[in-house]
């Protein structure tokens, strides 16, 4: 399976995924190509975060394959994949409310392999979040919401991944911090980074995407053009309850 007319970067081949006894994910498949924004849609408790977790390795699959770059990392742990350039922004920003901007990023930079690419991850991050800047001696207990998706993002960035993930960026937003960030995912795609969104609001997804996959009980029941899941009625129905 590959992204239509793209190099395959991240593919997911029919993974099984259980949370406790409870099995959430049934064959799910999807890919991202390079440079592409793709949506994984789906309402609330469709799968949407185990499958962003499981192409993580923060939790294991019971069956199938993840493969990036054409390499099958199912069973690489998490900062090994996070160091081939699968980068992450949790739903809840994942801050550490204690510590400084500047802090959070040098964490995260701990798994850089040099300071050259240290440097170059923070500028290539503060070049698309420049209101960052400004931020960085404040702790993350007294960012705004839309400010820590920024940084979360951005953190994520320091360690110029090859592919972003982004789970639920524009919950809990007002419009125009929404409007922000997708012009930052843009920017983002724009520098060749391929992102995979996990997304519950149809229209921020239809905003952004380049490719959608609709998720649905922890099954895959729609790929292609955002203009094609419009004309779904299938899609519609499941997505707008």
């Amino acid at each position: 399976m590959s992204a239509p007319g793209r190099e395959a970067l991240l593919e997911v081949r029919a993974i099984d995924a259980f949370r406790g006894p409870a099995q959430i994910l049934r064959g799910v498949s999807l890919a991202v190509g390079t440079g592409e924004v793709v949506c994984l849609v789906g309402r609330n408790g469709a799968g949407k975060t185990t499958t962003i977790e499981s192409i993580l390795g923060l939790l294991p699959v019971r069956a199938g394959r993840v493969a990036f770059q054409g390499r099958d990392v199912t069973r690489l742990p998490a900062h090994e994949r996070a160091r081939l350039g699968i980068g992450w922004a949790p739903e809840d920003a994942g801050i550490f409310p204690d510590l400084t901007v500047e802090e959070n990023f040098e964490i995260a930079t701990w798994l850089s392999r040099t300071d050259g690419d240290r440097r170059a991850g923070l500028e290539q991050a503060l070049a698309v979040f420049p209101e960052v800047r400004g931020l960085t001696r404040r702790r993350g207990l007294h960012l705004s919401g839309g400010q820590k998706k920024m940084v979360a993002i951005a953190r994520a960035m320091t360690l110029r991944p090859r592919v972003l993930l982004l789970d639920e960026p524009f919950e809990g937003l007002a419009p125009r911090v929404v409007t922000r960030l997708i012009e930052a995912v843009r920017s983002i795609r724009d520098l060749g980074i391929a992102v995979l969104i996990a997304e519950s609001n149809f229209v921020n997804a239809l905003r952004v995407a380049d490719r959608l996959y609709a998720i649905d009980r922890g099954e895959i029941v729609f790929e292609g053009a955002p203009e094609a899941a419009q004309a779904h009625p299938e899609v519609i129905k499941i997505l707008r309850g």
